[in-house]
């Protein structure tokens, strides 16, 4: 099912979900764009998992507000079968055989289709009479995926569900869900904290770290708008305004800065490279870099 029009797949006004006296997510202004696919990244304990159950509408929230596929998350059974959800751990009932799965998602959800399904178990060879508990990680992340796709999801949100494939099962699955993305129009978060699969898959980019959205926007632009600066050190605050300082590393007579800027920087005293997504994400990911004049985030729209 196709997003249409629509211009948000997710839509968050400061956000937040607490346990107790901890905040696993603060102050999250987001609109996610229909029709991409989304990375979503961040250390272990970041607040990833947390943002994707309340998309999911598995949490509710603390604080803020979200809306998913232009309603409330998980509003009613309409709402909630516009979302397909993919855990991390790939949940299966292993008692249940791979036909029966299939039977239960018929009967759980109204938009089924139940012989895009039955294909696609076939093509991956799954026996349809085995039992889940005996099948590999590989097998059970794509029966997950299969389930997921078969409710003809307008969102599907992946939470990090190749973390625990070996290389070959991790290719396999990520090859066949760009597959079903290009056949099916599909609106997707993917959380990974591989960045090859980001690389690979996702169009745009979302940094949680410490609970809180750190950078937002078209990964192209993001990469775009990012320079590594190599010069005699100094203080990065002596820098022109437009240029705001992501990372700062000092020697006795260097300074290394990342720096995002939508204009030319024209100081012949820098060596200015182009930064990769790696580069990009660590930056912002780095706890132990100094403070430095870092961005105010403004809702990408």
């Amino acid at each position: 099912m196709s997003t249409g029009l629509r211009d948000s797949v997710i839509r968050a006004r400061g956000l937040g979900k607490k346990y107790r006296q901890r905040w696993a997510l603060q102050d999250c202004d987001l609109d996610l764009p229909a029709g991409r696919v989304v990375g979503l990244v961040g250390p272990n304990g970041a607040g990833k998992s947390t943002l994707l159950n309340l998309a999911a509408g598995l949490l509710a929230p603390s604080a803020g507000s979200i809306e998913v596929c232009g309603g409330p998350s998980a509003a009613d059974v309409a709402q909630l079968a516009r979302v397909g959800f993919v855990a991390q751990d790939t949940p299966a009932y292993a008692r249940l055989t791979v036909a029966d799965h299939l039977a239960l998602g018929r009967r759980l959800n109204p938009a089924w289709d139940d012989a895009a399904a039955r294909e696609r178990v076939a093509r991956l060879g799954l026996d349809p009479k085995q039992r889940a508990g005996t099948l590999s990680g590989g097998q059970r992340a794509q029966l997950a995926l299969t389930l997921a796709l078969a409710k003809r999801p307008e969102l599907l949100i992946l939470d990090e569900p190749v973390a625990a494939l070996d290389p070959l099962a991790r290719r396999e699955f990520m090859q066949l869900l760009m597959e079903a993305v290009a056949e099916h129009e599909l609106s997707v978060v993917l959380s990974s904290h591989l960045v090859s699969d980001v690389e690979r898959a996702c169009d745009y980019l979302v940094v949680l770290v410490d609970s809180r959205v750190q950078v937002a926007g078209d990964l192209d632009e993001l990469l775009a708008t990012h320079h590594r600066l190599v010069g005699a050190r100094r203080d990065p605050d002596r820098l022109p305004a437009h240029q705001q300082v992501i990372s700062a590393r000092h020697t006795d007579r260097q300074t290394t800065l990342l720096v995002r800027t939508e204009e030319p920087i024209h100081d012949p005293s820098w060596s200015v490279d182009g930064i990769n997504l790696e580069d990009l994400v660590l930056a912002y990911m780095d706890r132990t870099a100094p403070a430095v004049r870092r961005p105010r985030l403004e809702v990408q729209r």
